[in-house]
């Protein structure tokens, strides 16, 4: 009896010890997975301020010059494609939609007319080019949907030509550095049935607008018999603003400075919206002009306004740009 008492003991010391080791072992395997997890968490984390164009080497090819890709033979871009001295477009920097801003460049590319377009043809058309020149790939992938929701309204040009930048587009993404031309983006995508190429030589913005003074307005008038001004008015309406009111002082300034000066005063809009409200607005405007220039003390027998609306359009009404030329205040010498 007593054996058997004292191997029961035994048996259950035994079963006590191997239980102790597995929870004791268990325990250690379950603090290593976190760890692990943590480890690989922290490296993607820091990945994503790993990327340096200052790391990326020069190219020393000669890529002559803006937009700096002839395309490929039988492929053509479609009319609308964007050219612009000066705008913004996004480019992924890993899978993070980037602006930068310069020179642009983005169309729509199809097979010239009789071709058929081969989605294989073009991508590697432009990957083989890109790294014969030295270009540098940075992105080759889809952004996800909730990166496209943050920056899509950023972007002025979506929905226009060469629009790159949805979650289920894959898109390549290659930076040339060249000492001479700056930095250069070049973005594309395609599928079997055209692709899409956007291109930015990186430039600093540069400021063109200056300060309309009574002196440029006299002699503008005295050259060239008028001087062309960007009077600004309350949305659709003919009040004028503060910013406005200044360009009103300079040319009552420019009035007293020759007294026998008689002008016009000449409204013009663009084409968009109906032509007989833009003709009605642009001569408010211009009868606004006339009478800010009265309480500026200017004798109203040198005065007259008319509005022609958008039929003198200083250039076409083809793009944005153009369409904010012709938004005008014309002085005319009579």
């Amino acid at each position: 009896m007593k054996k058997t008492t004292l191997i029961f003991g035994l048996s259950a010391l035994i079963i006590s010890c191997n239980q102790a080791v597995k929870q004791q072992e268990g325990t250690e395997d379950s603090t290593e997975i976190p760890v692990e997890v943590n480890e690989v968490k922290t490296e993607k984390e820091n990945s994503s301020t790993e990327f340096n164009i200052e790391d990326l080497a020069f190219s020393t090819a000669d890529i002559g010059d803006f937009p700096f890709i002839n395309l490929p033979e039988g492929l053509e871009a479609d009319q609308g494609a964007i050219q612009r001295k000066f705008d913004v477009c996004f480019f992924p920097i890993q899978g993070i939609m980037t602006p930068f801003e310069g020179k642009l460049y983005k169309a729509n590319i199809s097979a010239v007319r009789g071709e058929e377009y081969s989605q294989r043809y073009f991508e590697k058309s432009m990957e083989d080019y890109m790294l014969s020149v030295g270009a540098v790939k940075v992105f080759d992938g889809e952004i996800t949907k909730e990166e496209y929701d943050r920056y899509n309204k950023q972007d002025p040009n979506k929905g226009g030509s060469g629009d790159i930048g949805y979650w289920n587009q894959n898109i390549k993404f290659f930076i040339i550095r060249s000492k001479d031309k700056g930095n250069i983006y070049i973005q594309w995508t395609s599928n079997n049935a055209g692709g899409k190429l956007n291109i930015v030589q990186e430039e600093a913005f540069k400021q063109t607008i200056t300060k309309v003074t009574a002196d440029e307005i006299v002699k503008d008038l005295s050259e060239k018999g008028k001087s062309i001004l960007y009077i600004n008015f309350d949305v659709d309406q003919s009040t004028i603003t503060t910013d406005g009111k200044e360009v009103v002082t300079q040319i009552a300034e420019a009035l007293q400075k020759d007294k026998n000066v008689v002008i016009a005063i000449e409204g013009h809009t663009d084409n968009t919206g109906n032509a007989v409200h833009n003709k009605k607005l642009s001569n408010d405007r211009a009868n606004s002009v006339l009478n800010a220039l009265i309480a500026d003390g200017i004798d109203k027998t040198r005065l007259s306004a008319i509005g022609f609306g958008s039929e003198k359009p200083l250039v076409d009404n083809n793009s944005d740009e153009n369409k904010a030329k012709n938004r005008r205040v014309e002085l005319v010498k009579k």
